[in-house]
């Protein structure tokens, strides 16, 4: 007897400098999912910080065993096994199977990974290929943000080979200071940093490049943050896209970095922030269109800041886009998740919605293909 469960197949790890988020966001992942073992039958692929993907042996041992007995991160570390194979034998299956690119930053999050899923005809939870390399890219999506009048923060980009000694001093000459520099392709805050001079700009700058080629210089903006989760697939007919009421980040470093989310644990969400009925109703209006202007698919974490006020004291701008994140972090203490259970879900009833979201995507996906 053929089985009925859906074969889930959590992919985690990574090359990229958000491997660590990935290993620890999978383990949770694992344990809600196997908790209803007549629903999935799971297996976990880890890809290790060299590329290499494999069978992630402890976990799928301590999964026999029960939801229990999974370890608080997991491992890639089963015997390695190039990415053809593996998918081609996952694509070859007879049973439903989605899989669950729990995979952040680069060669993960940005499209790669998604593509080759795409050719190997398997269902994937989260956006396609366009949105999720939009969405990873800062540069490239401010751009999109600003074709669709959509408010932010003043911004540049710029490629490696246009840094020249001047142009610290004319970026905080055009930006002012502070200012923030990011790498385009990078998440979780990693090479992130705060400039608060023009020594310091240059650095910055230096520091971002070690990431990426292309970098984004961002004015500092004295606002709140503001995060809010969303669900669905746009123009599926099958529902309306879901987003959540809004949550705030109260940073415990200077700004929201990666050691203080994933090191030293002293910034806190504070669920719903506090808003005006009608500014939380901008501000979800708002999350809604740059999901859809992203073309986003399945899940996200929309962030803003709110300027309330300029440093002048004259009136801010009000709500201003900072960034779409396509596989946000999935730990039960991760906002995304955070966000949806404070709104009426359950860990486990979102992860459910994600999966048949990935399963009507792909239908959807490949009646367009068989002309």
């Amino acid at each position: 007897m053929p089985d009925s469960r859906i074969h889930l197949v959590v992919l985690f790890g990574g090359q990229s400098a958000e491997h660590d988020v990935s290993c620890v966001t999978a383990a949770h992942v694992l344990a809600a999912a196997a908790s209803d073992p007549d629903k999935y039958r799971i297996t976990p692929i880890g890809i290790n910080t060299a590329g290499q993907w494999s069978l992630a042996t402890e976990a799928a041992a301590a999964l026999a065993a029960g939801p229990q007995a999974l370890p608080s991160r997991l491992e890639p570390d089963g015997d390695a096994l190039a990415p053809t194979a593996m998918i081609g034998g996952i694509a070859d299956s007879p049973e439903q199977t989605v899989v669950l690119p729990l995979l952040h930053g680069p060669m993960g999050e940005d499209g790669t990974v998604q593509g080759l899923l795409e050719l190997a005809n398997v269902a994937y939870v989260g956006s396609g290929v366009l949105a999720s390399a939009l969405a990873m890219d800062k540069a490239m999506a401010k751009r999109l943000t600003e074709a669709a009048g959509l408010p932010q923060g003043r911004w540049r980009a710029l490629r490696e080979a246009e840094v020249t000694p001047s142009t610290a001093d004319a970026l905080a000459a055009e930006l002012g200071l502070p200012c923030f520099v990011k790498p385009a392709n990078m998440g979780s805050s990693v090479g992130v940093s705060k400039a608060h001079d023009v020594a310091e700009l240059r650095e910055a700058i230096d520091h971002a490049l070690t990431y990426d080629e292309w970098i984004v210089v961002e004015e500092g903006i004295a606002g709140r943050e503001i995060e809010l989760a969303v669900i669905g697939n746009p123009g599926s007919g099958s529902d309306e896209l879901v987003v959540s009421m809004p949550g705030e980040i109260i940073p415990g470093d200077e700004f929201y970095s990666y050691d203080d989310k994933y090191v030293n644990d002293t910034s806190s969400g504070v669920i719903p922030a506090d808003l005006t009925a009608e500014q939380a109703a901008e501000v979800q209006g708002l999350a809604l269109e740059i999901y859809r202007t992203l073309r986003c698919e399945g899940l996200a974490r929309c962030d803003f800041f709110f300027e309330e006020r300029r440093p002048d004291g004259s009136p801010g701008r009000g709500f201003l886009v900072n960034e779409v994140n396509t596989m946000p972090g999935f730990t039960p203490i991760s906002m995304f998740p955070k966000l949806l259970m404070a709104s009426g879900w359950t860990y486990p009833e979102i992860i459910d919605r994600l999966v048949e979201l990935a399963i009507e995507r792909h239908h959807r996906r490949r009646r367009n293909t068989k002309h």
